[in-house]
């Protein structure tokens, strides 16, 4: 039985729920949450809809998860203090949504997950890299600067998310496959993510895009039709977000 690896939901409750349904079909017996639920415009019912599940379903914290739960607790955090109001807007926003008991359910995700999966062993999975949560790479970053951040990972195969670009490739002798992005895809609109067990299958699934961006409408998100017309309807190309990462890989 497979195991389903979703990242970076980011609220988007219609692209999850697109992908849910696909799980169904695939009779996946596990799933495993990459980080980055929050923030987004449909925060509460992307969580009720995850821990509701009737399949196991695992959590790791992701940078954006965590930037909510500490303004949930009302700290500001170094990111927060020098963020640009636009950034954090939709982190207060997420954080007035939630319950308190969201505060102790995220506060319980762990960093990074090592799990044994049919066919591949022991997988670690992690939200950016083994080492924090919000370092940049992409398929082109050379060999040279990742080698050291996976030289002392067990597990032959790492599982990330973070930029929203699927990818597949080796560092050393550690496969590392990033899972893309359920709600904000770059380089493709609709939803990514992994089925592992045996292999490893990079998974697109497309969803009714108008429907959905009318139904994100209807929230009180910050921004909302910037993210609707941005991440939604339409989206960044792979070239434009490796040229935007380019200047910031491995520096944050």
């Amino acid at each position: 039985m497979p195991t389903a690896a979703l990242y970076d939901i980011h609220g988007n409750l219609p692209a999850l729920e697109a992908v849910l349904d696909e799980l169904r079909r695939e009779r996946v017996d596990q799933i495993v949450i990459g980080g980055d639920v929050l923030p987004g415009p449909m925060p509460l019912e992307c969580l009720d809809l995850l821990t509701q599940s009737k399949v196991p379903t695992h959590f790791i914290m992701g940078n954006g998860d965590r930037e909510v739960l500490a303004r949930m607790r009302g700290v500001e955090t170094e990111w927060y203090k020098t963020a640009r109001p636009e950034w954090r807007e939709p982190i207060d926003w997420t954080a007035q949504q939630l319950l308190p008991e969201h505060e102790q359910l995220i506060a319980a995700w762990p960093a990074t997950l090592s799990l044994p999966i049919d066919g591949l062993g022991d997988v670690l999975f992690c939200h950016a890299t083994p080492r924090n949560d919000t370092d940049i790479f992409t398929r082109l970053t050379s060999e040279e600067h990742l080698a050291p951040i996976f030289a002392d990972v067990k597990e032959e195969l790492v599982i990330c998310g973070h930029t929203h670009l699927q990818f597949d490739l080796m560092v050393g002798t550690t496969r590392v496959v990033n899972a893309g992005s359920v709600g904000m895809p770059f380089g493709r609109t609709a939803a990514d993510w992994l089925l592992l067990g045996p292999g490893v299958d990079l998974r697109h699934t497309d969803y009714d895009l108008q429907s959905s961006a009318e139904r994100i409408r209807q929230t009180h998100y910050p921004h909302v039709e910037q993210f609707v017309q941005s991440y939604v309807l339409s989206v960044p190309s792979e070239e434009q977000m490796l040229q935007a990462y380019s200047r910031a890989e491995l520096k944050e």
